[in-house]
């Protein structure tokens, strides 16, 4: 009997568990690249033709494989142009009445499967080092769900970076140790580029032609499209980058949007890169005294840590998680997020790299674009449509809780302590942003006084009561309680008038 096994754009794994479940010489593959996905949300032309043009080339590995491979391009006269569609075409094209697949990181498309008049047997996707079933139990009956302890576990599940029952190092983390601010430097190995061969030249082409209204430029496309390319970019980094990664992770640099970040995150979530080995590696680094302890700490946390936590959270939070909405925010995202003209040096750099490659790095994406809607009180909603919209790397399991949650504080604080916000001496002390700017970092009000100090103080004084018994707040409220209350009333006043500003669409 056959079956169908669908293969997502982000399931482009040979250790996939619908391909482990299947049958070579009876079932066949289902693969689509279809407008129903590429338009939901406007999702940036490099995000587009990057899974395009891996899919492409992972379903030619299937073929030379064995594998009886059904694949629709986007193009295609009889492309159905959904996921769901496409399985009722090559369902009546094949004569099967039953489909594999591994479960989505996306939870439109789980209800997608769950409600299909085909008979889908979903199963889990093990390309991940938690199950939902662990981060379940670990959650249960917790008070506080937070990564750190997540963490620990996964350290000591996989036994990386472990010496015996100890941490290595004899800490757990070495966060501490890796805030420095950067400077220019020629000599920084930047991350390999992958000019596009001729399949990706005829997806950037396709992708030109039919999204040419996505936010976004094709000028820049160099990211690694198949697993071998992936291998390499994760060679060059571990031999070049990791050794200073750690303490430059927060750095943020005008015209040098990689520093020393790894650049992997992309092909690691679509299944190009395996996290676990991405892991080994990097502590063989460490072991044999290529690499400083905080600087694969730090890398080992973001996968092992980071990674698996948000991907757990997101699946025990549910669907409704991407429409939590705390603090009752309803202003609509700024032009500026869109390439609109600003005066902001630090979000002008933060939306430039993020439209010239698809990417921004953490640090720019929390304390700089995520900062700004938060304190400038944005809809999560629409924050979260725009990074899941804009970023190469961006999927739903990973890319909502570090928006709703971390960025945002929109869930409540299930993810932070605290609001992740900060004024102008974040950004002017991790950066070279302000030093070109209209705005002053220095100056808290009048002419010139930086958006982000008003409206620092402006968000401390209308959250005053939810946060007032947040121990980790309690010093910047008890500042802003003493402050003199004329400066407050301008304080207020000149935020007020920064708001309105964003409201009517003016310049800021």
């Amino acid at each position: 009997m056959t079956r169908l096994v669908l293969i997502l754009g982000d399931q482009l794994s040979p250790n996939l568990s619908a391909l482990e479940e299947a049958d070579k010489s009876s079932d066949v593959i289902v693969m689509a690249e279809v407008h129903g996905e590429a338009d939901s949300p406007k999702h940036h032309p490099q995000k587009i033709a990057l899974i395009f043009s891996a899919m492409r080339k992972f379903a030619a590995r299937l073929e030379g494989d064995g594998w009886d491979v059904r694949y629709a391009r986007l193009d295609d006269r009889d492309n159905a142009q959904s996921i769901s569609g496409e399985l009722l075409r090559r369902a009546e094209e094949t004569g099967a009445n039953e489909v594999i697949a591994t479960t989505p990181g996306d939870h439109r498309l789980i209800a997608m499967l769950d409600e299909h008049p085909l008979k889908i047997t979903r199963l889990p996707d093990t390309r991940f080092i938690a199950t939902h079933e662990e981060f379940a139990t670990w959650a249960d009956g917790r008070k506080e769900l937070r990564m750190e302890y997540f963490y620990r576990e996964m350290r000591r599940k996989t036994g990386i970076l472990m010496d015996g029952d100890d941490p290595a190092g004899g800490k757990w983390n070495f966060d501490h140790d890796n805030r420095k601010p950067a400077s220019n430097d020629l000599f920084r190995e930047a991350p390999p580029m992958f000019p596009p061969d001729e399949t990706t030249k005829e997806v950037i082409a396709l992708v030109e032609k039919e999204f040419s209204d996505h936010f976004g430029t094709l000028d820049t496309f160099g990211w690694p499209t198949t697993h071998e390319d992936a291998e390499r970019a994760a060679d060059h980094f571990f031999e070049h980058r990791l050794e200073c990664f750690g303490d430059y992770q927060d750095a943020m640099l005008r015209g040098d949007p990689f520093l020393y970040h790894s650049i992997l995150s992309s092909a690691l979530n679509i299944g190009l890169l395996d996290p676990l080995e991405l892991c080994k590696k990097a502590e063989e680094a460490y072991r044999s005294g290529n690499a400083p302890i905080n600087a694969v700490e730090g890398f080992i946390r973001q996968i092992l840590g980071w990674r698996e936590y948000v991907r757990g959270l997101w699946a025990f939070e549910g669907p409704g998680y991407t429409e939590r909405n705390i603090l009752r925010y309803d202003r609509k995202l700024p032009w500026l997020y869109w390439g609109g003209e600003t005066n902001m040096a630090c979000l002008s750099e933060a939306v430039n790299h993020t439209k010239e490659y698809a990417y921004s790095h953490h640090i720019q994406r929390l304390m700089v674009t995520g900062n700004f809607a938060l304190l400038a009180g944005v809809d999560p909603a629409e924050v979260h449509e725009w990074y899941l919209s804009v970023y190469v790397d961006a999927f739903e399991w990973v890319e909502a809780p570090n928006t709703i949650g971390m960025s945002q504080f929109a869930d409540g604080g299930i993810i932070a302590s605290k609001p992740y916000v900060s004024s102008a001496n974040y950004i002017d002390k991790m950066s070279d942003f302000c030093e070109t700017c209209h705005y002053s970092a220095k100056a808290k009000t009048g002419e010139g006084a930086c958006p982000f100090n008003l409206l620092y103080w402006h968000f401390i004084d209308r959250h005053s009561q939810r946060f007032g018994n947040n121990p980790r707040m309690g010093n910047v409220l008890a500042t802003w309680r003493r402050m003199d209350a004329e400066k407050k009333k301008t304080i207020l006043d000149e935020a007020t008038r920064v708001l309105e500003a964003l409201d009517d669409g003016e310049t800021v």
